[in-house]
């Protein structure tokens, strides 16, 4: 089975029912955490993931929403009896900064042994089973690294966008992927975010068979059932959907 679950979908500023946004690969090579909230110990648990188990993190960019759990997961996953080491990817200046983050929370014995993989744009990971990951920079405020998973057997892909702008490095990252998980932050264009209607462009564009709009709040962006007629005036006709929490997209 491979899976993509949705362990947040809200903006930089939670929702009630909105962590920020990250999620989880359940599937060969997983799991691998994509980002990490500051619940994530808790919101693997209610996914049906065991947090000792995780493969691997990998951080899209630095800003704060996106890598303030890292600290208290190495600390929940210590004090839970993981002796293991655990794997954190992304670009160099991310891991740099991260590994300061860690180091200022002074955890001591209260965490596991990490191994830092620089990612650079455009690499190729080996995942398991046929699957690999592979990267690309988006257009952001911040260096960031939008994901694909694939199969190059069956054809089989996901892309996430991670926090960008359109671009054509993640349309051409997206192109021809089953699923398509993209962030729509802002209700007008704005530097280093995308629209909803903006979303459903690049997902016509590049061919993808269904979209899912993550980095989004009904408060903040716009109603739901507006986002979705937006993604419609984008071009795209398939399955789209507004991520929910705990939400699992299969391939």
């Amino acid at each position: 089975m491979a899976r993509m679950i949705l362990l947040g979908v809200g903006t930089g500023v939670p929702d009630v029912d909105r962590e920020n946004t990250h999620m989880v690969w359940d599937g060969p090579g997983g799991p691998l955490l994509i980002d990490a909230g500051g619940s994530t110990y808790q919101r693997l648990l209610r996914a049906g993931l065991n947090p000792q188990q995780l493969r691997g993190i990998f951080l899209t960019h630095s800003h704060a929403d996106h890598i303030n759990g890292v600290p208290i997961l190495f600390f929940s996953i210590r004090l839970a009896g993981r002796q293991e080491p655990i794997t954190i990817y992304g670009l160099e200046a991310t891991l740099t900064l991260v590994q300061n983050v860690v180091e200022a929370f002074n955890l001591e014995k209260y965490t596991t042994p990490i191994n830092w993989i620089p990612v650079a744009a455009g690499d190729t990971l080996p995942l398991e089973g046929g699957w690999t990951l592979r990267t690309a920079l988006t257009e952001h405020s911040r260096p960031c690294l939008a994901t694909r998973f694939e199969n190059r057997a069956s054809g089989q892909a996901l892309t996430y966008s991670a926090d960008t702008a359109p671009c054509q490095a993640v349309t051409d990252l997206a192109r021809g992927a089953n699923a398509l998980i993209h962030e729509a932050t802002t209700s007008e264009p704005f530097v280093g975010h995308t629209t909803p209607r903006q979303a459903g462009e690049v997902a016509s564009i590049a061919g993808v068979g269904r979209l899912t709009l993550v980095h989004f709040s009904p408060h903040w962006t716009m109603p739901v059932d507006q986002a979705l007629a937006e993604i419609r005036a984008g071009g795209f006709s398939g399955p789209a959907d507004v991520g929910q929490e705990y939400q699992v997209i299969e391939l």
